[in-house]
């Protein structure tokens, strides 16, 4: 791979493809700018650049614990008829709202 005709963003989907597991995400910019080998004048600029050109990248998932990984590796959600959507979030939204009541008895005793 060119890493110097690359974006940031290629580099780094380069590298998690290639690691084939979530970077904590100062690793993971860090090692975008070593392979880019562009010349920094604020270190903590270059992160905050490439970290938000990440965070706006699609190809990339938040797992959690400032871990990034590839949205690739997380099977898509399934999805359901609207009709059937419909009813289950509204029966999803009162079972939500009992446990909420129950929760709020509960503190109260």
């Amino acid at each position: 791979m060119n890493y110097a005709k690359s974006t940031e963003t290629d580099v780094a989907y380069y590298i998690l493809s290639k690691k084939g597991e979530p970077i904590y995400y100062k690793d993971l910019v860090t090692e975008v700018i070593k392979k880019k080998a562009k010349p920094v004048q604020s270190l903590s600029r270059a992160i905050a650049e490439v970290y938000t050109q990440i965070n706006m990248d699609s190809r990339f998932h938040h797992v959690g614990k400032s871990m990034w990984g590839l949205t690739e590796w997380n099977p898509p959600e399934t999805r359901r008829s609207s009709s059937s959507s419909d009813s289950s979030s509204s029966s999803g939204l009162k079972a939500s709202r009992r446990r909420e009541k129950k929760f709020e008895s509960i503190q109260e005793e």
